[in-house]
């Protein structure tokens, strides 16, 4: 079985950030986010939020809401849901951490809408991710500090806010095992992790030496509570086991020929992540035993390829293999694609 492209768009500005909903009843729903900067004597930044229904059967990619917001630099969606509905949070430009929540509407419609938007910081909010329990936020901010935030019936307030980096925090995720612990990456190389148990939040480890360059991504592994992945912009990927979180080892890498500036780990396959390398497209990767090797390649994006995320819970079935959609978004061609890989490498 081929690649098979199933639809794709252009969107209403440079695109950075695709997520398909996590929430049960929500995922066909997908989400991809915009960032123009309008240079001038008064420069501003200008995004979107654009919301999809993606239709695998029909293989349709059908805009039902946009929301023009300040320009967007990550979005990404609780994975709890609340009320019968679903969250999305958004990092953006202003210094705003805006949470928005979307649910059905009588007749069949859906809607999203800003429930909270506080300016957290004067710096720009680059990056997010919620811990597992849905109710905190980590912010990575331009000025190199992280933002702890939490979130209780609806309200948003800041718990600790610390300078954690030299330069600014585009990678800042929770461990999903251990949710008192966050990590970080920066411009300035260092991959750290905190312990939120403290207040302020004390170094678990701190490593400046593995990257060559910015630290641009960060993931835990679902499925294995001892491993890490980072993505930098020296373009390698690299699996680090933290089972002596004091002393993290980095124990393979592999280049993927662009900056690794996104991370997805596959909903039900362990071990396969998809991955976006600004110059050199989408990557998949297969990791486990004593390599990572490259299982599929995704070209057709004539930009930076920033956004990508498989769909969750839902299976194509192709005979007795089975696949998941997946969405990429590159910047300044605006595109965004819907596609399903080559499952042979799944068997």
């Amino acid at each position: 079985m081929q690649i098979m492209d199933l639809a794709h768009c252009c969107l209403d500005g440079n695109a950075d950030a695709v997520e398909f909903c996590p929430i049960d009843s929500f995922h066909q729903v997908l989400a991809a986010s915009t960032y123009n900067l309008q240079e001038g004597d008064k420069p501003s930044r200008k995004g979107s939020i654009s919301l999809f229904d993606v239709n695998a059967d029909k293989g349709s990619l059908e805009l039902f809401q946009c929301v023009e917001t300040a320009g967007v630099f990550d979005i990404k969606w609780n994975p709890v849901g609340c009320n019968g509905g679903a969250l999305l949070g958004q990092a953006d430009a202003d210094g705003c951490l805006r949470i928005h929540h979307f649910e059905g509407c009588e007749g069949g419609g859906a809607s999203l809408r800003e429930i909270n938007g506080e300016k957290i910081s004067s710096a720009m909010c680059l990056c997010l991710d919620w811990n597992p329990s849905g109710t905190e936020t980590t912010v990575g901010l331009s000025d190199g500090s992280l933002s702890i935030n939490s979130l209780a019936e609806s309200k948003l307030e800041t718990i600790q806010e610390w300078k954690a980096h030299g330069f600014e925090v585009w990678a800042s995720s929770f461990d999903t095992h251990q949710p008192d612990l966050v990590y970080s990456g920066s411009d300035d190389c260092k991959f750290i992790c905190w312990d939120l148990r403290d207040s302020p939040s004390n170094l678990a480890f701190q490593n400046s030496k593995a990257h060559t360059m910015g630290v641009c991504c960060i993931v835990k592994n679902p499925n294995d509570p001892n491993t890490v992945l980072t993505g930098s912009y020296d373009e390698h990927l690299r699996v680090w086991d933290v089972r002596s979180i004091s002393k993290p080892v980095s124990e393979k890498s592999i280049c993927l020929g662009g900056g690794v500036w996104r991370i997805k780990y596959h909903p039900y396959i362990p071990g396969l992540v998809l991955t976006a390398c600004m110059h050199n497209g989408f990557a998949i990767v297969k990791i486990g035993g004593e390599e990572a090797e490259v299982v599929e390649t995704y070209s057709k994006h004539d930009s930076l390829a920033y956004g990508a995320d498989w769909q969750k819970g839902r299976a194509l079935v192709e005979g007795e293999r089975k696949s998941c959609l997946v969405a990429t978004c590159s910047f300044y061609d605006q595109l965004l694609r819907i596609w399903m890989p080559n499952c042979d490498f799944i068997a």
